[in-house]
């Protein structure tokens, strides 16, 4: 599993039949700062991930990807790398609160 901000939303009226329903969020990576262990940083990529959840924009998130990401309920048959499983409350790392910031 990996972090993401929600940056986004995608629509696509056009696509697989088996994706009909699907909503698409648009996430941002977020890694924990090396040089500052306490906050984040963005990482360089963006993914687009079924939202299984109801996640919305601006929240942390937790998502999976690979074959990982249709083993949530409901996305077996669904043609997807990424989806969203998870919405983060809050995240510690050495002790620290970093999210929410």
């Amino acid at each position: 599993m990996f972090l993401a901000r929600v940056i986004g939303s995608v629509v696509s009226t056009k696509k697989d039949e088996a994706m009909k329903g699907a909503k698409l969020l648009l996430l941002r990576p977020m890694l924990v700062d090396e040089s500052d262990p306490t906050r984040f940083r963005p990482g360089a990529n963006t993914v687009v991930a079924v939202d299984a959840m109801g996640a919305g924009n601006d929240e942390l998130v937790l998502f999976c990807q690979g074959s990982s990401a249709r083993q949530t309920s409901g996305m077996r048959k669904l043609p997807i790398d990424a989806a969203v499983v998870g919405i983060v409350d809050s995240v510690d790392v050495m002790n620290h609160q970093i999210y929410p910031g």
